[in-house]
């Protein structure tokens, strides 16, 4: 067992605890914030939820096998600062009947005062009540491959396991100290060990965030509704979600959407690397592209399109996080501090003058050479009309003209209605031939944004009567070899028309070396998410 740090219990743990908030009362969005706070050691456990030896989905076997040795090393590093760790593999406790860790545990005397109901299961708390369940996890999670389950169950009944539930202990890669540990699967037995210590802190790691980690007598909602200072670790934990299943994402974006659903309705969460200084834990098959979005506009809707937009087309390929701009200040972004982590950005914003840290944020990100997504007001996001910035802020008036290769002026009347065409030299660009672009009905107004600088390659084209056409979509390798995708497309009404989602989702798929979302699939894909919704049970 690993010892890379002596005992220094007085030495507090320094945690960033994340949470999320509504962008105002009322509001369906919510900000990702931070607050630091500082846990004694000698006053906080990590409870180890059911990272059992077997499972019966075999893609579950496979990620408690990389997730194992990232718990242990996390478990070896707070056990030698002080905390105290109580593993907890529900239905194992016959396999440690006579295991110092599990005789410790009967010795304790049962508290004094237990809390209601910590013996028993939990499905909801009261702040989750108004929430929408965020996945369909009503057949179990299983995501196997056909084939693949059926071999495993054979195996398991081969070896003489149940196939249905073939757990008999802790995987044997996460040790248990014989003696300063615990074992328990009990809510009141769990209690009394957190009561005898004075623990007022806890950390779920485990598995599963949306079965047992946050239901189980024991797990975040229990202890949450108990008044514990209770966080889940987000990267120590997976759900049971299967990607066939609602909202037809990536298996990663329903641990994702559950992550999220904590940190708004049941309690913070923390990562692995704030205790071991590297990096956070990432399976290995989540080849995800991490896109932010900046969205602060008031004109065209865009807080309420894109993340239903994001939600249907984005979800497989993409981890997309949201930075919006303040509800109070005009010329802030909450979040954007994200783009350090992104892979990718779309911006969704206008005029806005911005705190010169986070222009610069900006700035290296294109120098970098990563893709940037612009649709409608992007083209004027930091630029104020030649207006002198507040105190404070700063404003990128060529961000246009450098990142997209544009060159916006103004836009014609509201009142005169836009065509669309396609440039010949585009005609078999799969962004526009495969997602029926040429039929979208623009909702809003056509900007004026010719010429564009050299190299920018125009998909489409916008007319009004009277007026010389004016490039709508382009792509354009910039300076530093990154790709920007581009429309002035954007407006609600566009959103409404599946040629649109698909059109954009290409191009966004584009900019990031992905292949193309077609017509076909937006609209498959529609049918189907509107069809469903969140569940917990049949």
């Amino acid at each position: 067992m690993m010892s890379a740090l002596p005992p220094a219990s007085a030495q507090s743990l320094n945690l960033q605890l994340r949470y999320q908030a509504p962008t105002a009362e009322g509001s369906p969005r919510f900000h990702r914030l931070t607050r630091d706070e500082q846990w004694d050691p000698d006053r906080t456990a990590v409870i180890v939820c059911d990272m059992w030896d077997s499972h019966h989905c075999v893609n579950a076997v496979r990620r408690v096998a990389q997730l194992a040795p990232r718990i242990d090393r996390f478990c070896d590093t707070l056990r030698e600062r002080g905390v105290t760790i109580i593993h907890a593999p529900s239905s194992c406790m016959p396999a440690y009947q006579n295991h110092p860790a599990r005789a410790r545990v009967t010795a304790i005397p049962a508290a004094a005062t237990m809390p209601a109901d910590i013996a028993s299961w939990c499905d909801q708390i009261p702040s989750e009540e108004a929430a929408a369940y965020p996945i369909d996890q009503s057949e179990g999670g299983e995501d196997d491959d056909a084939d693949d389950h059926r071999q495993w169950a054979e195996r398991l009944a081969a070896i003489g396991r149940n196939p249905r539930a073939p757990w008999q202990r802790q995987v044997d890669v996460i040790g248990i100290d014989d003696q300063r540990d615990f074992i328990s699967d009990s809510g009141t037995e769990i209690w009394s060990i957190l009561t005898s210590r004075g623990i007022d802190n806890v950390i779920l790691v485990g598995v599963h965030t949306n079965m047992c980690v946050l239901g189980r007598p024991f797990g975040l909602r229990r202890l949450a509704s108990a008044g514990k200072n209770v966080v889940l670790a987000r990267d120590l934990t997976d759900t049971m979600y299967d990607d066939r299943a609602w909202p037809y994402a990536s298996h990663f974006t329903g641990t994702d959407l559950i992550v999220a659903h904590v940190e708004r309705y049941v309690c913070p969460t923390i990562s692995s690397d704030q205790v071991l200084g590297d990096q956070a834990f990432r399976f290995a098959g989540d080849h995800r592209i991490r896109l932010l979005m900046l969205v602060a506009e008031n004109e065209y809707q865009t807080n309420e399109t894109l993340p239903a937009f994001a939600a249907k087309h984005l979800s497989t390929h993409f981890s997309v996080q949201f930075a919006w701009g303040s509800d109070t200040e005009r010329h802030e972004i909450v979040g954007i501090e994200q783009l350090a982590d992104a892979d990718a950005l779309l911006v969704s914003v206008r005029r806005r003058a911005l705190p010169q840290r986070d222009l610069d944020l900006i700035r290296e990100f294109v120098r970098q050479g990563k893709p940037v997504i612009g649709i409608r007001t992007a083209s004027h996001a930091f630029s104020l009309r030649d207006q002198p910035a507040p105190d404070g802020k700063g404003v990128w008036d060529s961000f246009d003209a450098d990142v997209f290769g544009g060159n916006y002026t103004g836009h014609f009347g509201n009142s005169l209605k836009t065509t669309l065409r396609r440039r010949t030299d585009a005609i078999h660009d799969p962004i526009v031939s495969s997602t029926g672009a040429m039929n979208i009905q623009p909702g809003g107004s056509l900007y004026k944004t010719a010429p564009l600088a050299k190299g920018a390659r125009v998909l489409l084209e916008g007319m009004v009567e009277g007026e010389t056409a004016q490039p709508v979509a382009w792509t354009f390798i910039r300076n530093d070899g990154g790709r920007s995708f581009y429309t002035s497309l954007g407006h609600v009404q566009d959103f409404e028309q599946a040629e649109f989602e698909a059109f954009l989702s290409a191009g966004i798929h584009w900019a990031c070396g992905l292949e193309p979302h077609t017509l076909a699939e937006v609209e498959a894909q529609n049918k189907r998410y509107a069809a469903g919704g969140g569940k917990q049970r049949k």
